[in-house]
């Protein structure tokens, strides 16, 4: 089978066409699937209050340690559904988002509205690794095959179903690599540009876009020039000027989004001059870089804009800076751990996936290195800069759904060693022989996608097959987000719980809900009765509800509520 040229490739065949789209619009069925079985997660309500304070009111001031853009998308349904902000004094947006959810009656509208605006973001996801399939690896079949396995990973099928932004900026941060790519392939104007514009598009989605992008663009350059063909001083030379000249349409084009993000708004001078005071303050108490940067923007006029922007800026990094309670393999910590997203990908990917993904990416690798082809060896390239920046400078380590980027590369690896050992079987002497492969190759891609139902519809919370107590491995937005309240509820008024005990971490109003006669369970207060205990309640300080130990659950509710009756 010919393979296709990295500089140029044939447009898609209209057969190819309708099968991704089919495939798209199947995979955004299952998505939508799971809407009504969930209650809303942790940060629902808080990017559904921000998009709509800005569409509502012209301003945005919740939790501004994100941007605006996908908040914007998710609550467009909503707003266009009759929500509207209460104007609750800032920063906080919980209490603002459970009022949007709870006093129009509307909850599971408005809920449901605002996870349908995820879609858009998940069909760019599909879409752009189909467009990095095509031109990377070996005909139709095989892109279409890279986007089926990305489909089967529940992980990311269960973060396209909420109103979160961990969808978002996976699809819109790997736009902007495959437009990294695609610029250092063929370097010109158009090509700078285009990269400009969807690096502005993800840092306006989500602030986690500009590590990930800078030292993608420090790796790959590297690797770039040191394939490069000969050349003469001089034309090296002129090739650095002219890239330098490009870099700089490059980091224009990147404020055009986020202008766009944060310019179309009514302008609040006090509150954003608060903000960006807090901000410098911040990076004056710092040293080195960080402390001369705070002396620069003491003295330096900025549009509002840019304030807006580096205000969101400094609060990821001092929130990165202090850590975030999180659990792992029995231990709690707020400052992360090196291994936390190697053992998370361990867990939490389909292992078929995980093991040809990993094999097809090193050899992917290898064959572009002896070939020279820029385009296969980048999904390594990518791999290892996204992971060194995780494991080694991020202690917010609360899920899986910060490396989501991951998942599209692992997908071209496997969707490789699929095609190129299905293209070996068909080259066998030995018929029989080719028979088994293909059966075994068969029983593979079965496994894999055998997720997609034996998971469902807690993609959210799956794990492999290595792991037969998730509890103990990981909690936090990979078990437990809050999910299940509405499970519990169910099954409360099916057993006709009198009086219930319960610990529960999640944004919802408690008093509202249709729960029996409720006792919020204190820690370290053993109690009889009916009991409910969430994992993430149960691992914000191990020793809290220990006392659980000693008694099995009657049951468990969904995958995260333990429900004990103690006699």
């Amino acid at each position: 089978m010919a393979e296709p040229s990295s500089a140029t490739v044939a447009r898609a065949t209209p057969a190819a066409r309708v099968a991704l789209a089919l495939i798209v619009l199947g995979a955004c069925g299952l998505v939508a699937s799971t809407w009504h079985v969930f209650f809303a997660t942790w940060d629902e309500p808080e990017h559904l209050v921000a998009g709509v304070e800005l569409l509502d009111r012209g301003y945005y001031e919740y939790d501004t340690e994100h941007p605006p853009i996908g908040r914007v998308v998710l609550a467009l349904g909503p707003y266009l559904a009759g929500a509207h902000s209460y104007g609750t004094p800032p920063p906080s947006g919980v209490t603002e988002g459970e009022d949007i959810l709870y006093r129009d009656g509307k909850y599971d509208l408005y809920l449901t509205l605002a996870r349908a605006g995820a879609l858009p973001f998940f069909v760019l996801l599909l879409f752009v690794t189909w467009l990095w399939a095509r031109r990377m690896l070996a005909g139709e079949g095989a892109a279409l095959l890279a986007v089926i396995l990305l489909v089967s990973v529940p992980p990311v099928l269960g973060h396209a179903g909420l109103a979160a932004l961990d969808v978002a900026a996976a699809a819109t941060i790997l736009l902007a690599l495959y437009a990294l790519d695609r610029w250092l392939d063929t370097p010109n104007w158009r090509t700078a540009l285009l990269f400009g514009l969807a690096s502005g598009f993800a840092v306006g989605t989500k602030f986690s876009a500009v590590p990930y992008i800078g030292m993608s663009l420090l790796a790959l350059g590297l690797t770039h020039w040191w394939l490069a063909p000969p050349a003469s001083p001089e034309e090296r030379a002129r090739i650095r000027r002219l890239r330098a000249a490009e870099l700089a349409l490059v980091a224009l084009a990147a404020l055009l989004p986020l202008f766009f993000a944060y310019g179309i708004r009514a302008p609040n001078e006090a509150r954003v001059a608060a903000r960006f005071d807090w901000a410098v303050f911040y990076l004056l108490q710092q040293r080195g870089v960080e402390h001369a940067l705070g002396v620069v923007l003491q003295h330096l006029w900025l549009p509002r804009e840019i304030k807006d922007v580096l205000n969101g800026f400094v609060a990821v990094e001092a929130h990165n800076d202090t850590g975030h309670l999180s659990f792992l393999l029995g231990e709690v910590r707020t400052t992360g751990w090196w291994y936390f997203y190697l053992v998370a990908l361990a867990v939490k990917t389909p292992l078929p996936l995980l093991t040809a993904g990993s094999a097809g990416v090193a050899w992917l690798a290898r064959e572009g290195w002896r070939s020279g082809d820029n385009w296969r060896i980048t999904p390594a390239i990518l791999i290892v800069a996204i992971l060194v920046f995780a494991s080694g400078f991020s202690h917010i380590n609360i899920g899986i759904r910060h490396v989501l980027i991951l998942y599209p590369l692992l997908a071209l690896g496997a969707a490789w060693v699929v095609t190129r050992a299905w293209q070996a079987l068909r080259r066998m002497a030995d018929r029989r022989l080719a028979a088994a492969g293909t059966v075994a190759l068969a029983a593979v891609l079965s496994w894999q996608l055998s997720t997609l139902w034996l998971a469902w519809p807690d993609y959210l919370a799956y794990f492999n097959e290595t792991v037969s107590h998730p509890e103990r491995v990981l909690v936090d937005s990979d078990l437990d987000w809050g999910q299940d309240l509405r499970r519990l509820e169910k099954r409360a008024a099916e057993l006709r719980i009198p009086r219930l005990s319960l610990a529960y971490r999640g944004t919802a109003d408690l008093t509202r809900e249709p729960l029996p006669p409720l006792v919020i369970l204190p820690p370290h207060q053993p109690t009889t009765g009916w009991v409910a205990v969430s994992q993430l309640a149960r691992t914000r300080n191990l020793s809290d509800y220990a006392w659980l130990d000693a008694y099995e659950p009657v049951e468990r509710i969904g995958k995260s509520i333990d429900l004990y009756y103690i006699p």
